[in-house]
Parts: C-alpha cells; structure tokens; sequence
C-alpha cells in the first residue's frame, strides 16, 4: 500500500479531512473522502473521490470553485490551503509562461465568463498554453447555465485526480 495513504488511513477524521481537503477544495467532499476509510488503494481512493464529488449538492461544487485562483492570478476567491495554492502555480505553469497580450485576453475573458455563470472558469489547466485555456474558455462561453455546470464539476474532478495522485507521491 501506498505509503502516504496508509498513513492517512490511520488518521482521526477531521486531520485526515483536513490533510485531503487541497486536493479539491470543498470541506463536504474531503470530510465524506474521510469517512470513507479505510481506503485500499489508489485506484480505490480516485473511484471512491469521484463518486463522491458526482453526488455533492451545487454549494460543495462552488466552495471548491472557489477554492481555485483565477487563470493567470495566484489567490483565490475564498479559502486555500498554501498547499492546493502551490499546486495551482504549478497546473497554470505553461499559461503564465506565455506573452503579456495573451495574459490580457484571458483575462478579459475570465471576467466575461464570470459575469455570465457567476463563479470563476475551471479547467484543468495542467500543460495547456494560454492560448488554449482562452479557446476552451470561448468554447464554453457558448454553454448554457446547466452544460457550462456539468463542465466545470468534471474539470474539477480531473483536476482533484491528478491532486490526489500529487498528494500520493509526495512523501
């Protein structure tokens, strides 16, 4: 068994809440994650993290929204932990690499989609450029309320996957 996770395994619920909560951002998710233990195996813990993600109401979805920084920006709009912060710079790595007019582009569009769904654009930022962060973006400008939803909550499931694989190998 993965070392780190037999470790949180051992855990009492809420520090085994609290060390999970960076990999998503919503504290309903990480506390459900905790009660899920013992947890056998990575492949394990990314199935049982997503059906637990699916079946969340709205608000646990937009508390982990929330949690992210904006595309191009390294604060969030509420809560963060330093870790999941860090983890963000390092997701956004090749859109903030690129040139100061894409930047601006994105970030126009950032608050064009802000204003038209109400919370910031998820994605799963991982090796993608500006350029194509900003036509993702545009693309799903083009959803409807519901749709853009449903796509923002599995880009945040892809990115709370590839977290929890981070947080597996981290020690």
């Amino acid at each position: 068994m993965n070392k780190v996770l037999a470790r949180w395994n051992s855990l009492d619920h809420a520090t085994a809440a609290r060390e999970a909560l960076p990999c998503c951002g919503s504290h309903a998710w990480a506390a459900a994650l905790a009660s899920t233990r013992p947890i056998a195996d990575e492949t394990s813990l990314i199935e049982t993290s997503a059906v637990i993600w699916r079946n969340l109401p709205e608000q646990a979805w937009q508390e982990a929204f929330d949690s992210h920084p904006r595309i191009g920006q390294n604060h969030a709009q509420t809560h963060a932990t330093e870790e999941s912060l860090r983890w963000s710079a390092q997701e956004q790595r090749a859109a903030l690499s690129e040139d100061h007019a894409a930047k601006l582009a994105l970030e126009a569009a950032n608050g064009l989609y802000e204003e038209r769904f109400g919370r910031i654009f998820i994605v799963c930022a991982t090796s993608k450029s500006s350029a194509e962060i900003l036509a993702i973006l545009q693309a799903r400008m083009q959803n409807d309320a519901s749709t853009e939803l449903r796509e923002a909550v599995e880009q945040q499931r892809q990115i709370t996957q590839l977290r929890l694989h981070r947080w597996l190998e981290s020690e």
